[in-house]
């Protein structure tokens, strides 16, 4: 995707009932009524290739999606030493409505895996506002034999929620990670982990949750 694209719109997907807990239904609210927009500053990755990743947001304002379509590690057979790891770093900056913050509540990973008898793979994020002190890393292991699709979600507890500051523009970084070992499978045997998919994109999908600035 080039830098400074601008998306908005398409409903792609909707916030699920079971992202926040119960105890939050009080300080929660609804989304904003005006559209959200995601500006891409800049997407740097040996697992996202300019012009194999889109960002777009769904039409209530209550979920955007990452779509990658070259995001692929792998070992073994004639495998290039340096896809094991494939990794790609999103900076986003996010217009909201005046009087509102956001937070991600959850995240939903999905692609396909082909681990030989022996091999591991992991699926690794992290989220953090431009300037904060600390990164969470988020693990999802998987052990051969594999064949299949796989699915990988990342949920936080509305008490544990990380909010965007109130009136200050702070860029939101996504960084995600594929990595694969071929551990004691046989190294001729190709094992592979995608965040793509043969016929159509996959797309990753993060629930934003939503609520009022305090009053000045």
């Amino acid at each position: 995707m080039a830098r400074g694209l601008l998306l908005s719109g398409a409903a792609l997907a909707a916030l699920v009932a079971t992202a926040l807990p119960a105890e939050a239904a009080d300080p929660f609210d609804d989304p904003p009524p005006d559209k959200i927009i995601i500006k891409v500053a800049t997407v740097n990755g040996s697992g996202c290739p300019q012009g194999t990743t889109a960002v777009a947001v769904s039409e209530d304002n209550t979920a955007f999606t990452v779509t990658y379509s070259d995001y692929l590690a792998q070992v073994g057979g004639n495998s290039d030493p340096t896809a094991f790891r494939k990794n790609c770093q999103l900076n986003l900056v996010v217009h909201v409505p005046q009087g509102f913050t956001y937070a991600i509540a959850s995240a939903d990973y999905r692609g396909f895996a082909s681990l030989q008898s022996g091999a591991s793979a992991m699926q690794r994020a992290s989220y953090y506002f431009q300037g904060s002190p600390q990164t969470a890393y988020r693990n999802h292991p998987f052990s051969g034999p594999l064949n299949d699709n796989w699915q990988a979600t990342d949920s936080t507890d509305w008490a544990q929620l990380v909010w965007a500051p109130c009136g200050v523009q702070r860029n939101f970084n996504i960084n995600t990670e594929l990595r694969v070992s071929a551990g004691s499978s046989s190294p001729d045997k190709v094992s592979f982990m995608t965040m793509d998919s043969t016929d159509g994109d996959i797309s990753t999908v993060y629930h934003i949750a939503w609520k009022e600035c305090p009053s000045a």
